[in-house]
């Protein structure tokens, strides 16, 4: 009974972290959409779809995710090709 219980608490944990990953995924497409049409990163976070879906922890993690660096790395790259450095 009690190894029961520990397997259905096993499984339960396994199923909330793949929620959690897709959630996470979903937010970082979000963001790298947003990026892309031209806003500003810091705006785009404090977003209600993205505040309302992650914590603390995981917007950190997105801000250290490496497609959303590379999303920032070439609109920079443009901005200086262009001398536009006028940042939505």
């Amino acid at each position: 009974m009690a190894e029961d219980q520990g397997i259905r608490r096993i499984i339960k944990e396994l199923f909330e972290d793949l929620a959690d990953d897709i959630v996470e995924e979903r937010v970082i497409n979000y963001v790298i959409r947003e990026l892309h049409i031209g806003r500003n990163i810091s705006t785009v976070l404090k977003d209600p779809y993205v505040v309302n879906r992650l914590n603390e922890e995981k917007i950190k993690h997105i801000k250290e995710n490496p497609h959303i660096l590379e999303t920032v790395e070439k609109e920079l790259s443009k901005a200086f090709k262009t001398r536009d450095f006028k940042f939505k």
